[in-house]
């Protein structure tokens, strides 16, 4: 697991974690929790400043703050002091300046892109084209690290649209108010910011929130049907709202029957090919120091199999492994400079890493895509 892999897990960890002692009262072990789950979440902005992710994650960790700040006026002042209306929450989840990224800085998954543009962009751009109505529910499904949040990204930038990521923690949580309730609020949101211009509710991890379950508790069933209603709301013909929902999965199978017919567009995320691993190396090793023997074309050649995030966690890895030998082995490691990355670093740390995604995972994706696809 690559360090950004390892603190995203933190994170989602630790937001859980908070989810569950905030729903239980236990407000002073809920802070520390939620105060972790930040840390995490600042830490990968810091480590990679590029990061496409960052303003999602920036984002993420200021709703923990703000409700760490209200967790701490309650145990200060009052058991009842969170009087805040409850939708303020998914207002601030809001980034109401679209993602900055473009189809350009997305290697290949050229079907995946005409499938969404087709779904999203040519109807928000020419909706009287289109009176039979079009596509609201997009499912992006695929192997994790490989452009599914990015796609996402990259349409609600094309079409100017208001960008609300949410997850199953944040709609499950009890300081949001009763789940169901907050599945409704999430989409009353959506319909009324969409009569000035077009939304998409990402859902990261979507199987979490509508996933089949062998034993529900009332909560969870009610949360589903509430969900099932909102998403018929806005697939109606006769709604002429610009209210987009974005699914994404690494986990399709665990769909229920029912979701899997609300989303008209059901999008396979593949790995990259040959073409489009070279040029995810040549976009990662763009702002490196290469010596002249580093072989794009045999790395790419060499790293069958592997994820877009691998191909940027190997080149960062890359990175580290020649910055730290300033730090090892210079006195005055504040004014030198790193060697050039040879073809042998980039060697070593291959030899010392494998794939993120297995040709059993491959299969299993292929096979879901074959039985369920919608392009």
């Amino acid at each position: 697991m690559s360090a950004v892999q390892e603190l995203e897990h933190l994170a989602l960890k630790y937001a859980e974690k908070a989810v569950t002692l905030d729903r239980q009262g236990k407000s002073e072990l809920a802070i520390e929790a939620y105060q972790k789950a930040v840390d995490a979440l600042l830490k990968i902005v810091r480590l990679n400043p590029s990061y496409e992710l960052n303003k999602i994650y920036l984002q993420r960790a200021e709703a923990y703050k703000k409700r760490i700040e209200s967790l701490k006026s309650s145990l200060h002042m009052s058991p009842v002091t969170d009087t805040s209306g409850e939708e303020t929450r998914f207002e601030d989840l809001i980034l109401r300046e679209p993602p900055k990224v473009t189809w350009d800085e997305i290697v290949g998954l050229e079907d995946a892109k005409r499938a969404i543009k087709e779904a999203i962009v040519y109807p928000s751009l020419r909706p009287d084209l289109f009176p039979l109505g079009w596509p609201r529910g997009i499912l992006l499904f695929g192997p994790p690290g490989c452009g599914k949040t990015l796609l996402a990204a990259a349409v609600a930038s094309e079409i100017r649209a208001k960008f609300i990521p949410v997850d199953a923690a944040s709609i499950m949580s009890k300081w949001l108010g009763e789940a169901e309730k907050n599945v409704a609020r999430l989409f009353e949101l959506a319909r009324r910011e969409a009569k000035s211009s077009p939304v998409i509710i990402f859902i990261d991890e979507i199987d979490s929130l509508v996933g089949v379950r062998r034993f529900e508790i009332g909560g969870e069933v009610r949360v589903r049907n509430q969900f099932l209603k909102e998403m018929d709301g806005i697939l109606d013909k006769k709604n002429p709202l610009k209210v987009y929902v974005v699914g994404a999965t690494n986990k399709p199978w665990d769909l229920d029957p029912p979701f899997i017919r609300r989303f008209q567009k059901r999008i396979y995320v593949p790995p990259p090919g040959y073409k489009e691993r070279l040029e995810t190396f040549k976009l990662y090793t763009k702002p490196l120091k290469l010596a002249e023997d580093v072989d794009l074309d045999k790395l790419a050649r060499l790293t069958e199999g592997f994820s877009a995030s691998d191909i940027m966690d190997i080149c960062q890895s890359v990175q580290l492994k020649v910055n730290s030998e300033i730090f090892e082995n210079c006195k005055d490691y504040m004014t030198a400079e790193p060697r050039p990355i040879t073809m042998k670093d980039f060697i070593e740390i291959l030899d010392k890493r494998k794939p993120s995604i297995s040709k059993e995972m491959l299969a299993q994706y292929e096979k879901w895509f074959n039985e369920f696809k919608a392009l």
